[in-house]
């Protein structure tokens, strides 16, 4: 019989005035609601095609970058450092997704 480990948690859940857990909106982390993120300003390429099929990135105050679906606004973002956004982005203009992109 296989064990479920606890979920893992990033960063520290604080009580609400009603006693709920929340996870504090100033720390960003994956799966985040996109619309939480204070100071997003998100953009998408200007190669995005106009049905929406894209992603969008912003910068956050604390540094990182997020993504989220541009169909899904209000959606999960992904949230990571500029180290690993600068390793993709190198490893996009050398041509190793292409093989994605269809």
């Amino acid at each position: 019989m296989m064990r479920r480990s606890a979920p893992l948690r990033r960063y520290p859940r604080l009580p609400d005035r009603a006693g709920a857990e929340r996870t504090p909106v100033n720390k960003p982390y994956n799966g985040i609601e996109a619309t939480q993120l204070d100071g997003a300003a998100w953009q998408k390429s200007r190669h995005s095609n106009p049905s929406g099929n894209c992603v969008e990135i912003a910068g956050l105050p604390d540094g990182s970058i997020a993504i989220r679906n541009s169909r899904h606004p209000s959606g999960p973002a992904l949230v990571y450092t500029r180290a690993e956004i600068a390793a993709f982005l190198l490893g996009a203009k050398d041509g190793e997704f292409d093989g994605f992109a269809g």
